[in-house]
């Protein structure tokens, strides 16, 4: 998304306006790209982000041009079902795919924007089929301040911005039906509430050599990173100037101010009791969808003990991948990192 975001922003600034965006509300099968996948266009055959493997992009780029001209809304639908091909153009793959296309207006372009740089969740809610609404929006966010009041004067904006918190507070797009009776029209609504959350955020406790490759990664894949390390011969700027975000305090003071939110992973490497529990009294308990932490099978053992005589539940310490990182036989730093960041992309994409 927010590759997308800034290649529109360079659109924009080239004298580009006119620009469409198709997105993946729905899939079954085995569909190349997730819900919430997005394509933006221009007339001037300028296109970022994809909406599948390529098979279907042709089609929908012809669509959004169409969408661009005539200002209007559509859905579209690829692929097989079952036995029977819809009359579009078939997925390489076998899955189906729907794909809603609209004109970017400004103020959603503003919005993401907006979410992009201060960090923060956003859903929308958009009509995709009924009653003659498509294109009909609410928008929610997690910020009361930046909330948008002007959809809850009717019943069918109400029930848009409804079905949008629920969405946002899963932490999932989704496609939603609106029946005839929450929005008082006479017929459903398919609505389709796209949810944008902060960029998942890396917190690595040390400074060590593998937290260099590891960030590196954690770039590469779209994370956040910030190192935690008081001490100056690890926790520099020589080391780590290409990280988001360096902290040279204890962990206890640390995330005080360093928040821990339900897009955080947290590693700790240092071997070191001292600045590992720390962090870890902090890190199990918390909302982080993810907590690591290294070391041998002597190191993990004594680190429960300590953990539990700490005072935390059996079920919060079990909470904890130790031995850091999927098994790939890993031994540089390197192949350490990236078993670590491939573990914490899925226990994020679960």
């Amino acid at each position: 998304m927010r590759e997308i975001i800034n290649q529109i922003n360079r659109w924009q600034q080239d004298g580009n306006d006119k620009i469409a965006i198709a997105t993946v509300i729905q899939t079954w099968g085995s569909a190349p790209r997730g819900i919430g996948a997005k394509m933006a266009m221009t007339p001037d055959h300028k296109i970022a982000g994809s909406v599948s493997g390529g098979c279907i992009e042709g089609a929908v780029f012809e669509a959004a041009m169409q969408a661009l001209e005539e200002g209007k809304s559509q859905l579209l639908q690829f692929g097989v079902a079952d036995e029977t091909a819809f009359e579009t153009i078939g997925l390489a793959c076998g899955g189906t795919v729907e794909v809603f296309v609209e004109p970017l207006q400004p103020h959603i372009h503003q919005l993401w924007r907006d979410a992009a740089a201060g960090e923060y969740a956003v859903a929308i809610a958009t009509v995709v089929q009924g009653a003659g609404m498509v294109g009909q929006k609410a928008i929610v966010t997690d910020t009361p301040s930046r909330q948008d009041a002007s959809a809850a004067t009717s019943p069918i904006g109400l029930s848009l911005q409804q079905a949008a918190q629920a969405a946002l507070a899963r932490g999932q797009s989704q496609r939603v039906i609106l029946t005839a009776t929450q929005t008082g029209l006479g017929e459903d609504l398919d609505v389709f509430v796209d949810v944008q959350l902060p960029s998942p955020t890396l917190i690595i406790i040390g400074g060590v050599h593998i937290a260099i490759a590891l960030t590196h990664i954690a770039k590469l894949v779209g994370y956040r990173s910030i190192v935690i390390d008081p001490r100056a011969a690890f926790g520099n700027s020589l080391r780590f100037g290409h990280v988001d975000e360096l902290v040279r305090e204890w962990p206890r003071e640390a995330f005080k101010h360093v928040p821990i939110t339900r897009a955080t992973a947290i590693v700790t490497l240092t071997h070191d009791a001292k600045f590992d529990d720390q962090a870890l009294k902090i890190a199990l308990p918390s909302v982080a969808f993810y907590v690591g932490a290294l070391g041998g099978k002597s190191t993990r053992a004594k680190r429960r003990e300590r953990l539990l005589a700490a005072g935390l539940a059996v079920e919060v310490v079990d909470r904890l991948h130790a031995p850091i990182g999927l098994d790939l036989a890993s031994k540089t730093p390197e192949e350490i990192a990236l078993a670590t960041m491939a573990q914490i992309v899925a226990a994020k994409n679960k």
